[in-house]
């Protein structure tokens, strides 16, 4: 069938790096590290004491105080970050039809910090159930998505899409499905994130998944490096407006790039250690390059999932060696959780907006934080250390994988009528 191209006409970012798109994109081209001193909890007691949290936010700066109470944190960064991005895409009511405009916005594990309260709270009690009447709303993860509806007005297709720390690729490939299958003109795709929390960096810690070096967190996420030991978990929200081209073009909108193609797949392997020689990786890439009818040689771009793990840096790249064979050597890689950290269900949609910042302003974003080569990488690669390199980007591929072996892929291009 003639399917409908689907362009990015909006963005949204709130990041450890800024509250805005242009503070996160600066922070990245700059290479800033968000990694800094838990606050949002006392961590004394805990392995790692660090975090990228977000700064100086105050949801009441942006929403009533009232309405504030009644959400979770990881639903009041999504409002926020969705107003940026309805602002950006010059989007009302009189340019765009409700009905046909949707939201699928996701979350790896939404409200954590709700029900680790409610229930400590009933725990610390005399056992008599005084649960708050918005307990279960404010946890549920697909809340989100429901909340942003509701607070522009939108009736189209609305649902979460849940792969850990795949999530918000899977819904910005969702959305680019539905819109080419015209069953939506516009979509708002993305995810949102907060669990530094007790449970949370707990939780994380237990699974020996996080990085420990308290005694200098800016340092601690270093994708690529001999001596990475663990992720930085961070939190945030991020989101791109998806449009139908011929919609976009109709009403004058700002077409900031091209969503090419989306892929998925699956490890098969095991809950949370990727597949070692990387073969979901490879499968989802593949996919990914097949869907959009374009060849390895057309990316110049890949920001990889590179959490700073021991084992995920090293099948990543076995992956890309195997999908890109000689062109490897003529790409950039980049992990641009070197300065943001792990923004978990959100990661996706936060480094698909490097992506398509590195597409519109031909410049790719550093993994910082490298001080030793890692003898099981190839040095012939190109995974602009430290400093952002400048070249012409006309396609970038953005990978993310998630707990229990899910993998999901997007390529972002320049847009040409």
């Amino acid at each position: 069938m003639n399917l409908k191209r689907v362009v990015v006409t909006g963005i949204g970012a709130l990041t450890p790096l800024g509250n805005s798109v242009p503070e996160y994109w600066q922070g990245l081209v700059n290479g800033v590290s968000g990694a800094d001193a838990i606050t949002l909890f006392d961590a004394s007691k805990f392995k790692t004491r660090f975090a990228c949290e977000l700064k100086n936010f105050d949801p009441t700066q942006f929403l009533d105080k009232k309405e504030a109470r009644k959400i979770d944190r990881f639903t009041q960064t999504a409002l926020v970050c969705s107003d940026e991005a309805v602002k950006s895409a010059g989007i009302s009511k009189e340019l765009v039809n409700p009905d046909r405009v949707g939201v699928i916005f996701s979350s790896g594990i939404g409200g954590l910090i709700t029900f680790q309260q409610e229930v400590t709270e009933f725990a610390l009690g005399d056992g008599t159930p005084r649960f708050n009447p918005f307990f279960i709303p404010k946890m549920i993860l697909d809340i989100a998505a429901g909340q942003i509806s509701m607070r522009h007005g939108f009736r189209g297709p609305n649902y979460a899409v849940v792969s850990a720390c795949a999530s918000s690729t899977h819904a910005i490939m969702d959305a680019f499905n539905l819109i080419r299958l015209g069953k939506a003109e516009i979509i708002l795709a993305g995810g949102s994130e907060s669990v530094i929390r007790e449970a949370g960096v707990g939780g994380f810690n237990a699974m020996k998944a996080l990085s420990e070096r308290n005694d200098d967190p800016k340092t601690a996420s270093r994708p690529f490096d001999k001596d990475r030991d663990g992720f930085v978990i961070g939190e945030g929200a991020g989101m791109l407006v998806l449009e139908n081209l011929e919609h976009a073009v109709a009403r004058g909108a700002n077409i900031i790039c091209e969503i090419a193609g989306a892929g998925a797949s699956a490890d098969a392997y095991h809950i949370t250690a990727p597949h070692p020689e990387g073969l979901g990786a490879r499968n989802v890439m593949l996919a990914t390059l097949n869907d959009a009818g374009m060849k390895p040689e057309d990316i110049d771009y890949i920001n990889v999932h590179g959490t700073s793990t021991p084992l995920g840096d090293i099948s990543e790249v076995k992956a890309i060696q195997q999908v890109f064979g000689e062109h490897a050597y003529h790409l950039n890689i980049s992990s641009t959780k070197s300065m943001t950290g792990h923004l978990l269900g959100a990661a996706g949609v936060i480094e698909a907006i490097a992506c398509v910042m590195a597409v519109k302003h031909d410049v790719v974003p550093p993994t910082i934080n490298h001080f030793t080569d890692d003898p099981g990488l190839d040095p012939a690669l190109n995974f602009t250390f430290c400093k952002a390199q400048q070249r012409t980007v006309r396609a970038a591929l953005s990978n993310t994988f998630g707990f229990g072996g899910h993998n999901a892929s997007v390529i972002v291009k320049k847009y040409s009528a």
